[in-house]
């Protein structure tokens, strides 16, 4: 094995959990290799947008039609535009099979999906890692939230997460840079709201964004965000965080990293005799070449259908269904976030105020049902993100033009509100994925099946979301109230989680505490198919608090020589 190649780690994936893999072994002195099956990017150099002005598009930011009609998938996703489409996976590159409606959106390049998540980031509490066990759904999560805590603190100080310190039992504070404001219409809702309600409150939204620079991130080459409400291109300044403003690049100043682009993970080689894995194989997305590395440890970080598809290729005579499937659950208890509820309506008044800027956060009002106990008809429950903001009164009729036109839009219109709910959705066997026997993609592996549906829970949890929601607006004054049921598909919220899920026990679970495969201990993934169960919260802080601890864990049992 001595002329293959060789590293301490391997990671598989460069987007939010992939590139802080990538900074942790790297910093703790290990020779860590970063495949990333799509192409390379590189911060500010590659992002050909950033500093466009709508007039220098083509179609003024709107996508063109035989784009959109080439790409019926990926064109849902509310930031597919003209100017970020280069961000996202086409449709055609990578097919699989929707054995149930699921819309798998992707984001084939180095950073992957960190160039355009949507940069909401939020703790889990103490109640959401209990609460499978309390209530006797999924298993029982094998750590609990003073084992993430730190690894939270660690995680918000380098990345730059604003927020106000509230105190909300639902979503602990954190480490803490200063918040966006709310803006006169929502300080008096908040105000509202805390004067109707005992269980629920308005917090301010807390975000991935640098508000106030912390010596950190100077040194990161980041700055402060301009709140220009363009971060789907790319953020130049990295006032937003992704791993190609921050964790790839500090990983490489180190020395350690060695990056690949265009190499597609086929399955992790296991060897029956050393009874662990010992590197990947990999093709590349061009040339079809195949090349083998090998590594002491494997960190899978190819996002969740994508972590699920590369463990459920991995077979061998010791793994006849999937890299580490003893258990048979791989692939099972998929879980996704419940977006199907939105509400608006009018707010009367304020009419002689306004706001300044753009803000990339709105406020939360933390999930207030089935906290302790289960006090509704359905399990879970569900954060509700609003805003209140006001439109110009003078309709875009595409025609309008000169100096009298941009001298009405100064004639806005009154004050609207707009709520929407993250639903947590509960982890069940039939929602799965698995792998088609008959049908390969391009780059010669079976095409994943999607099996994951909504069930009867999350229209109960729907239409409570409704219900109570009116009754908040109504309460605080808003008139002229109206639901609406997206009846989007699962996927289309693009927080998909499990599949890989943590527990304690082997016949029921994949990983252990440490996010570590049962039955082969050298392989660990920390990106969303580790959750066993999805909770309320934005998941990508709790990504990468799982990926540092982990990193932190494999590290020092190699030391021990364990590993």
């Amino acid at each position: 094995m001595s002329n293959k190649p060789q590293f301490d780690a391997i990671v598989i994936g460069s987007g939010i959990s992939g590139g802080w893999a990538a900074k942790e072994f790297c910093d703790k002195g290990m020779k860590t290799l970063v495949l990333e099956r799509g192409a390379d990017v590189k911060h500010i150099k590659d992002y050909p947008t950033a500093n466009l002005d709508p007039w220098e598009l083509k179609h003024r930011g709107a996508l063109d039609v035989a784009t959109a009609q080439a790409n019926p998938i990926v064109s849902k996703c509310y930031a597919f535009k003209e100017d970020a489409q280069h961000f996202f996976t086409k449709d055609a590159v990578q097919p699989y099979i929707q054995e149930k409606p699921f819309d798998w959106i992707r984001g084939y390049q180095v950073g992957g999906k960190s160039l355009v998540w949507a940069r909401q980031t939020q703790r889990w509490s103490a109640l959401d890692f209990e609460a499978p066990k309390r209530f006797g759904y999924a298993v029982d999560w094998p750590i609990r939230y003073d084992d993430l805590a730190p690894w939270y603190a660690y995680v918000e100080k380098f990345v730059g997460i604003s927020g106000n310190k509230d105190n909300h039992p639902g979503m602990p504070d954190g480490e803490f840079l200063p918040p966006w404001e709310l803006n006169v219409v929502e300080k008096d809702i908040q105000r509202k709201i805390k004067n109707h309600y005992t269980d629920r409150a308005v917090i301010a939204g807390r975000c991935a964004h640098i508000t106030k620079p912390e010596p950190i991130h100077i040194e990161q080459g980041r700055t402060q965000c301009q709140a220009r409400s363009l971060c789907q291109r790319g953020c130049p300044f990295g006032g937003y965080f992704s791993s190609n403003a921050s964790t790839l690049p500090w990983a490489q100043r180190t020395g350690n990293l060695t990056l690949k682009s265009n190499a597609v993970v086929q399955s992790i080689i296991y060897d029956v005799h050393k009874d662990k894995a010992v590197g990947v194989r990999v093709m590349h997305a061009e040339t079809k070449e195949i090349t083998e590395y090998y590594a002491r440890v494997i960190f899978v970080n190819a996002s969740t259908l994508g972590t699920n598809l590369i463990l459920l290729n991995s077979t061998s005579k010791r793994f006849p269904k999937g890299l580490g499937n003893d258990s048979g659950v791989l692939g099972k208890y998929i879980a996704f976030h419940n977006y199907l509820g939105t509400i608006s309506g009018d707010m009367p008044g304020y009419e002689d105020s306004y706001y300044y800027g753009r803000r990339p956060t709105n406020p939360i009002i933390p999930n207030f049902r089935n906290l302790q106990e289960q006090d509704t008809d359905f399990l879970g429950g569900y954060a509700s993100f609003f805003h209140a903001s006001r439109a110009s009164g003078v309709p875009n009729d595409g025609a309008s033009i000169g100096a009298a036109y941009k001298d009405s839009l100064a004639d806005v219109g009154p004050w609207r509100v707009g709520m929407m709910m993250q639903g947590e959705t509960i982890p069940i066997a039939e929602n799965h994925v698995r792998l088609s026997e008959d049908l390969k993609d391009p780059y010669d592996m079976p095409q994943l099946i999607t099996s994951v549906a909504y069930q009867e829970n999350d229209y109960k949890l729907r239409d409570d979301f409704f219900k109570q929601a009116q009754e908040m607006l109504d309460a605080v004054g808003v008139k002229n109230i109206s639901t609406y049921d997206s009846q989007q598909n699962p996927g289309l919220d693009i927080h998909e989680m499990g599949g890989v899920r943590m527990g304690h026990d082997p016949e029921t679970s994949l990983l252990n505490r440490f996010n570590q495969l049962h039955s082969c201990k050298n392989v660990f993934v920390t990106d969303g198919a580790c959750m066993t169960s999805t909770g309320t919260q934005n998941p990508s802080l709790t990504f990468m608090a799982l990926t540092a601890r982990a990193v932190d864990y494999a590290v020092s049992e190699m030391q021990k020589g364990n590993l």
